[in-house]
């Protein structure tokens, strides 16, 4: 009579993919179309979002959607001055990395916790 020899790991998975489970490529090829649906449904939430960013006491408005584009850009006419064109440069400069910077940041964050689990490089997706 044959001794029975004792499997001393894990079992490997059958027709499925180590560390995933036990459903195999069809259940990796559905989270990952359900991954792409809601990837999608948080890129159009984004483009709904609306930041704005005033900066020198309101000389310059920025106005930015979470895609990230801008909407809209209003200078006061009071700081609008030929003498010091550099000034009012550099408002703007500010006002749009501010608003583009908020408006990153929460795409990182929402699209980061769709993809944060798949260990996925930074990035990548968004």
């Amino acid at each position: 009579m044959a001794k029975k020899r004792k499997h001393s790991g894990p079992r490997p998975s059958r027709g499925g993919i180590p560390g995933m489970g036990g459903g195999g490529l069809g259940n990796l090829m559905a989270q990952m179309q359900k991954l792409q649906e809601e990837m999608e449904k948080t890129q159009a939430a984004l483009q709904e979002e609306e930041f704005t960013v005033s900066v020198g006491g309101g000389a310059v408005t920025i106005v930015a959607t979470g895609e990230p584009r801008l909407r809209s850009v209003t200078i006061n006419p009071e700081v609008v001055n030929a003498d010091d064109v550099e000034m009012l440069q550099d408002l703007i400069l500010t006002a749009v990395n501010d608003v583009l910077q908020k408006a990153q940041d929460l795409q990182e964050e929402r699209m980061g916790g769709l993809t944060g689990g798949l260990g996925l490089p930074p990035g990548l997706g968004l």
